[in-house]
C-alpha cells in the first residue's frame, strides 16, 4: 500500500488536485501548520494554494487571519483564529508539562511566570504589538531578569501557552506579539471530548492515511486521548490495516491518476513532519546520507517519493536552488524539477538560478 499512501497524502494534503484560494484556508483544513522556520512555511501553504504569492500569505499574516504561537509539539505552528482557544486547551498542558524540567533549569516557577504575564499584559494592551527585545526591556522594569536567549524565550512561550499572547504583524523582519484577547474575539470553548474529536477529523480528514502513532506524534496527544478523539469520528473514516498498521483517511479521498509533479518541500513541511512513520515516501538510509553532506536540506518529492534534496542561497533579486538528487534522474523528473523550481521563484518574484550537484 506504500504507494497509495503517498498518493492519498498528496491529495489529501493539497498538494495535489485541488488547493486552495486563500492561506487561512490552508491552516483550517490541515489543523495547524509546523511553522518555526516562517518563510518556509509560507512556501508550505504557497504549494497548496492557487496562484499564491509571498506577498499574500504575509498580508494574512499581518491582519490576524493566520496565527503564529506554540501550540502541540513544543514548537510554532500555524493556526485559524477560530481554532486557536480550544488548540490550545487542549494541547497547551501538555506542552507546558514537557517544559517543566528545562524551566527548572532556568530557574524559572510558577510565580516568575505570573509577574512576568502582568507585565507583558499591561504592555500590550490597547493594540500594541511588541518584539521580542521590546517585551525583554518591559520584563527588565519589572524586575524580571531576561538574562540569556533561553530564559526569555520560555518566558514567553509560556504566555503564548496560557493563551494570553500570540502572533502580531512583523515589524520590517521582526515578528510582533500582541495580546490574544485583541487579536480573536473570545468565543465559546467546545467540550474537551469534542475538541478531541474535531482535532482527530481535522487531523485524518487532511493528513490520511495515517495510523494512531501518527495521530499521537503530529498533536502531542497521550495515546489514550488520541483512541478517545479516534472513537468518536472514526465512523466517518475508511479504516484499513496494511502490514499489521491501522490507517484511516476519508471515504471520499480519491488519489490522483497520475502523480509525477515534483515538489520542492520547505523543511518541516505537513508531508513529512506530520507522521511518526514517513517510511512510505522516505528512505531514511538515502536521505541520511544526503544530510550528513548538506544539513539544511530540504525534500525533494516526485511521485510522492523524496528523490533528493535542495537549498536556497538568496542573492539580491535571485534565487540559487541547489539541487541534490540521490541517483539519476530520468529527463520526465529532472523537469518537473525545473518546473518546481521556477514555481518557488514565481511565489517570491525573484529570478532563478537552478544548479545541480
Amino acid at each position: 500500500m506504500a504507494l497509495s499512501i503517498t498518493r492519498l497524502r498528496l491529495g489529501n494534503q493539497r498538494l495535489s488536485g485541488g488547493r486552495f484560494t486563500n492561506p487561512e484556508d490552508v491552516v483550517s483544513w490541515l489543523g495547524a501548520v509546523q511553522a518555526q522556520e516562517y518563510v518556509d512555511t509560507k512556501w508550505a501553504l504557497g504549494l497548496r494554494m492557487r496562484r499564491a504569492g509571498d506577498a499574500q500569505i504575509e498580508l494574512a499574516f499581518s491582519q490576524g487571519r493566520i496565527l503564529r504561537t506554540h501550540v502541540m509539539r513544543p514548537t510554532w505552528h500555524f493556526v485559524a483564529p477560530a481554532d486557536i482557544r480550544w488548540m490550545l486547551a487542549l494541547t497547551a498542558p501538555r506542552v507546558s508539562a514537557r517544559m517543566v524540567p528545562y524551566n527548572r533549569r532556568l530557574e524559572l516557577d510558577a510565580a516568575i511566570f505570573r509577574r512576568s504575564e502582568r507585565a507583558m499584559v499591561l504592555a500590550l494592551r490597547g493594540g500594541a504589538q511588541l518584539t521580542r527585545q521590546e517585551l525583554k526591556a518591559v520584563l527588565q522594569r519589572a524586575g524580571i531578569q531576561v538574562d540569556g536567549t533561553q530564559r526569555l524565550a520560555h518566558i514567553v512561550m509560556q504566555a503564548e501557552l496560557d493563551a494570553l499572547i500570540c502572533s502580531g504583524a512583523r515589524r520590517g523582519r521582526h515578528f510582533t506579539y500582541a495580546l490574544l484577547d485583541e487579536r480573536v474575539p473570545a468565543s465559546r470553548a467546545p467540550s474537551r471530548d469534542d475538541a478531541l474529536a474535531e482535532l482527530a477529523r481535522r487531523y485524518f480528514r487532511s493528513h490520511g492515511p495515517a495510523s494512531l502513532r501518527d495521530f499521537v506524534w503530529w498533536s502531542g496527544l497521550t495515546a489514550a486521548d488520541a483512541r478517545a478523539g479516534i472513537a468518536t469520528v472514526e465512523r466517518e473514516f475508511v479504516r484499513d490495516v496494511t502490514d499489521g498498521t491501522t490507517y484511516w483517511f476519508q471515504s471520499s479521498s480519491r488519489a490522483p491518476a497520475v502523480a509525477r509533479t515534483a515538489y520542492l518541500l520547505p523543511l518541516y513541511d505537513e508531508y513529512l513532519i506530520a507522521y511518526k512513520d514517513r517510511s512510505a515516501a522516505l528512505d531514511l538510509s538515502l536521505w541520511r546520507r544526503g544530510w550528513s553532506r548538506d544539513p539544511l536540506s530540504a525534500p525533494i518529492v516526485v511521485n510522492g517519493q523524496v528523490v533528493g534534496g535542495w537549498r536556497r542561497i538568496l542573492k539580491g533579486d535571485k534565487v540559487v536552488v541547489k539541487a541534490t538528487p540521490f541517483a539519476p534522474l530520468s529527463k520526465q523528473q529532472l523537469s518537473a524539477i525545473n518546473d518546481a523550481a521556477r514555481a518557488y521563484s514565481m511565489f517570491f518574484d525573484v529570478d532563478l538560478e537552478l544548479s545541480w550537484k
